[in-house]
């Protein structure tokens, strides 16, 4: 994780300003709604156009005079057969997934899709050739099997031709979909693109201005008075330091950065053309557009997990609080989260009531002050993070809880409702989150999250740079099977002891 380019990146190569505010803009998505949901709305569609298919192709073998050339030979339970139709289906939509069918963009060429879907279809006809080949209980009318695959074809390249022309006509008549882009430069080929953009409507991109070169001040300019969602860079004198600073703010405003190559500076791409010229997009993290459902469905799935599990401990931890001391049981402390929202924390309360940092105290001013004073004599961490050493505000039941990540149980309830993550950096408080370097917002571009990279390799052990390096790594090398390996990881490193507390 050390060895990736980004994370050993010199800081002094960075915008260093540290905020005496924090301005939080609600970014604008890269990745339209209107695309997610054209995309999502594919998969139950090409669904159900399989069973149709499938039933279609059953329904014309039952008029073997008119279609077949030999009555049918024997009798299968249509129930029996739907079964196995309903087994056979999300194969298929396995295979469109993995064939790239469900790309999000609005301007993919519809022939080269129609094209896959054919492909997949037959990789799907073949794996079910064998596989009846292997069960012959199945079934074995060739007529069917032969006439499923091309109404399948059909079907879905009707139903899809509906839904581009439907995705087409919004973009044309309402704009929805457009991508309002930002051009960098002033040469033959940017003006070979800039003329492209204006005279094809059907590609999805509204210039909304053209600068010579790339200075911060100018793009955030036109980022807040006109918005962008993507830029396009073809400058030769662009220098790595300013590309850099660039690349950091698109990141940090959710902002696409494509550029006609001169330089390459990161490993995360993607090729693209745009005609007829080669066009290199960075990828800020594949937590967009599918990344972004399937976390959601894994974070949901997990967080329902997670509240049934620890509900035993839940409910006695409840009772223990309440039995040693006043005021609720439940802490909801506040933070910064995704693209600088404010949301609450939940947390089993380990303090005593008069010590917690929170409007709904009396004593707040006191315990503001108690707490100043205990970071500036016991804070055992390095940045704008602070964790305080013989915390005197604990409660005996509060100690132990906070020991072992018990009183971080509610949060599956900040999971489940949204605010939070399974996976991602940890949120923090306003007052922390002021004291960012620039660079530190790239932090504040994903949900935040119950556990994370940082907190298996080192819980709140370690400095704030440390801990920014490997969430910065997680944001850019985002997968399921690295969310599973963390919650998996976490569970264990539960039960060691934590230091500086």
């Amino acid at each position: 994780m050390s060895d990736s380019n980004d994370t050993n990146k010199n800081s002094n190569l960075r915008t260093v300003t540290k905020y005496s505010h924090v301005p939080f803009v609600r970014h604008s998505h890269t990745m339209k709604k209107s695309e997610l949901f054209f995309s999502f709305i594919q998969v139950p569609v090409d669904f159900l156009m399989i069973i149709l298919a499938a039933m279609t192709a059953f329904s014309i073998r039952n008029v073997p005079q008119i279609l077949a050339l030999k009555p049918k030979l024997y009798e299968f339970p249509f129930n029996a057969y739907l079964k196995i139709i309903l087994m056979v289906a999300p194969l298929f939509i396995l295979i469109y997934a993995i064939e790239g069918l469900y790309n999000i963009r609005v301007t993919k060429k519809f022939w080269r899709e129609m094209v896959k879907v054919f492909t997949a279809t037959s990789v799907g006809l073949v794996i079910i050739i064998v596989a009846i080949f292997l069960k012959r209980e199945w079934f074995s009318s060739r007529f069917i099997i032969l006439a499923a695959w091309g109404l399948a074809t059909l079907y879905i390249t009707i139903a899809r031709s509906l839904l581009h022309i439907f995705q087409k006509w919004l973009l044309r008549k309402y704009g929805l979909g457009v991508h309002r882009v930002l051009l960098i430069g002033y040469n033959g080929k940017m003006d070979l693109i800039y003329k492209l953009i204006h005279r094809k409507k059907n590609l999805g991109y509204r210039v909304v201005d053209r600068i010579s070169n790339a200075r911060l001040k100018i793009v955030r300019q036109i980022k807040e008075e006109k918005g962008i969602d993507e830029i396009i860079v073809c400058d030769p004198y662009l220098t790595d330091d300013e590309q850099e600073k660039l690349i950091d703010f698109c990141a940090i405003n959710n902002i696409g950065y494509k550029y006609i190559p001169t330089t390459l500076q990161t490993p995360r791409f993607e090729m693209g053309v745009l005609s007829g010229e080669p066009l290199i997009e960075i990828k800020h993290t594949p937590l967009d557009g599918w990344g972004k459902i399937l976390k959601r469905t894994f974070d949901v799935i997990a967080s329902i997990v997670g509240i049934i599990i620890t509900s035993p401990i839940t409910l006695i931890t409840a009772l223990l609080i309440k039995l040693e001391s006043a005021g609720p049981v439940i802490y909801k402390n506040e933070r910064i989260g995704a693209d600088g929202r404010k949301f609450f924390v939940y947390k089993f309360r380990y303090m005593k009531w008069e010590c917690c940092v929170t409007k709904e105290n009396n004593n707040l001013q006191k315990a503001l002050e108690l707490e100043k004073e205990l970071i500036a004599k016991q804070s055992v961490r390095e940045g704008p993070l602070y964790k305080i050493k013989n915390d005197p505000r604990k409660t005996r039941v509060g100690n132990f809880i906070e020991k072992y990540s018990i009183d971080e149980l509610p949060q599956f309830f900040n999971v489940l409702l949204g605010s939070m993550s399974m996976v991602g950096p940890r949120p923090h408080q306003k007052r922390e989150v002021e004291k960012y370097m620039e660079y530190h917002r790239r932090l504040l571009t994903i949900k935040p999250g119950v556990t994370g990279m940082a907190q298996i390799s080192g819980r709140s052990d370690l400095d704030f740079e440390d801990e920014y390096k490997l969430d910065l790594y997680y944001i850019e090398n985002w997968s399921l099977w690295l969310d599973t390996q963390i919650c998996l990881k976490t569970i264990g490193v539960l039960f060691r002891k934590r230091e500086n507390l």
